[in-house]
């Protein structure tokens, strides 16, 4: 791998792997509380036919954090800007485009504004909303998202530990202990910022304008993500698939990743991706 010595690149800490040579780019982008490592399972599987991009959102992993900027990341439209500055500093369009969680909507965000750039979208778990509306079902009570930020606030290393095994929905040790840890190795500070901006989002709005096909990946039992909100996004995205896979939790590519490994790969031979 050649050393990376973009500034646009260094940012958000971009890693490239797999086939320079190969027609197609696909892009990971990871959600809330963790990074590029939580792709480990998934990316591998591209490198041989695709050239493999992997990204920390600023203020995450090993992104630079003096880039995250309160003011500016007030909104997920900024994380999308960032997403697409690393597309045209490395000059790709029609990418497969991977995200999990509010990821999925930074990457719909950016597909809106940009559509040349994506050629398929990928989204793992993705929520429009998480608070509950009129005829609408997130998940959650307004009450339940400012006790979830005010503990956050609080005592953000027990909810740390209290939020890791909901997000996992799975009985095991070894994977609800790495989340844990990735909360905490997060600058508090920036994780509150962007938790407060992740649950108080609402795109619902933006969901019509999106052009490029996508796969909607939802787990059967994700309180975070309930399945009605798969629904919503697969009724409200123009040229999507719904696919449900039967594991608990919220994060399908740690549970689930050989399910999820085929539904992206039977989603991406369906769908040919043609320039614009």
């Amino acid at each position: 791998m050649n050393a990376i010595t973009s500034t646009t690149l260094l940012r958000s800490n971009v890693t490239i792997s797999g086939n320079k040579n190969a027609a197609e780019t696909i892009v990971f982008l990871h959600g809330l509380g963790s990074d590029q490592t939580s792709w480990r399972h998934l990316a591998p599987a591209f490198e041989d036919r695709y050239q493999v991009v992997l990204l920390d959102l600023i203020g995450a992993g090993k992104s630079d954090l003096q880039a995250y900027s309160y003011a500016k990341h007030a909104s997920l439209a900024a994380h999308a800007d960032d997403l697409l500055a690393v597309l045209h500093e490395l000059t790709l369009y029609n990418v497969v485009f991977v995200g999990h969680s509010i990821s999925s909507m930074i990457g719909v965000l950016a597909a809106i504004k940009e559509p040349a750039r994506f050629g398929r979208l990928v989204l793992l778990t993705p929520s429009p909303r998480f608070i509950n509306a009129a005829g609408y079902a997130g998940g959650f009570e307004q009450k339940d998202i400012n006790e979830l930020l005010a503990a956050m606030e609080n005592n953000y290393h027990g909810w740390s530990q209290g939020i890791a095994p909901v997000m996992m929905g799975a009985d095991s040790h070894e994977l609800i202990l790495e989340l844990t840890n990735s909360f905490l190795q997060t600058n508090p500070a920036i994780a509150q910022h962007f938790a407060r901006v992740t649950f108080l989002s609402d795109h619902r709005a933006d969901l019509p304008h999106l052009t490029t096909p996508s796969l909607i990946l939802q787990c059967a039992h994700d309180v975070i993500a309930p399945l009605a909100v798969g629904e919503y996004m697969h009724k409200n995205l123009p040229d999507s698939q719904l696919v449900v896979i039967d594991t608990p939790g919220h994060s399908p590519h740690l549970t689930a990743p050989d399910l999820t490994l085929r539904e992206i790969e039977f989603f991406l031979q369906l769908a040919p991706v043609f320039p614009r």
